[in-house]
């Protein structure tokens, strides 16, 4: 039996846990931002980050999920260690970065981030709300973010911060563009 494309794997939102499944596509820690191709079903390596410069936490993304960029939900998670590429993990929703990105040429568009912890962390267990992980924490995610973004020839900008309700209503929306855009899609076959 072959898998189903991860993609299409549930996301598992759970509302009254704030918990949901993420899939991990670049570890903290690395250089590499490792992607996940959803024509070939793998994982394929993008963009090199420069020198000096790594991922600060591990980057995922949630499954059945379509955000404003047209892609899954991008998801944050706090290192515990390094994720494998690939990883399937169930989190803690802490928070989201609402935030807008703009490449040359073409309107701005969002570009959310999730940010959670492993369900069954062992540093981070008592973190519940993204502001327990305090301003600094927000401002140097968002300067990682504007810095990788302008080296790639774009602007990125937080626009607000919201806690684990307002992350889990944009999954929700997300889940329903997601739906609806399969349902589209099956429509033209």
């Amino acid at each position: 039996m072959i898998p189903p494309p991860l993609e299409t794997l549930p996301h598992e939102l759970d509302r009254s846990k704030l918990t949901c499944q993420a899939i991990v596509e670049a570890p903290a820690s690395s250089r590499v931002k490792v992607y996940y191709d959803p024509e070939s079903h793998r994982f394929r390596i993008g963009k090199f980050l420069p020198l000096g410069m790594t991922f600060p936490l591990d980057f995922a993304f949630i499954p059945s999920t379509l955000a404003g960029d047209g892609d899954p939900f991008d998801l944050l998670i706090l290192p515990e260690a390094s994720l494998p590429v690939g990883s399937i993990v169930s989190v803690r929703i802490l928070g989201i970065l609402e935030a807008e990105q703009k490449k040359p040429g073409k309107k701005p568009e969002r570009n959310d981030r999730v940010i959670a912890r492993l369900l069954e962390s062992r540093l981070f267990a008592k973190v519940q709300h993204i502001d327990q992980l305090g301003e600094r924490f927000v401002e140097e995610i968002s300067s990682f973010f504007s810095t990788y973004k302008k080296l790639r020839g774009q602007k990125y900008k937080v626009i607000d911060v919201g806690g684990p309700d307002r992350a889990a209503d944009l999954i929700e929306e997300g889940a329903a563009s997601y739906t609806a855009s399969v349902k589209k899609a099956a429509k033209r076959t």
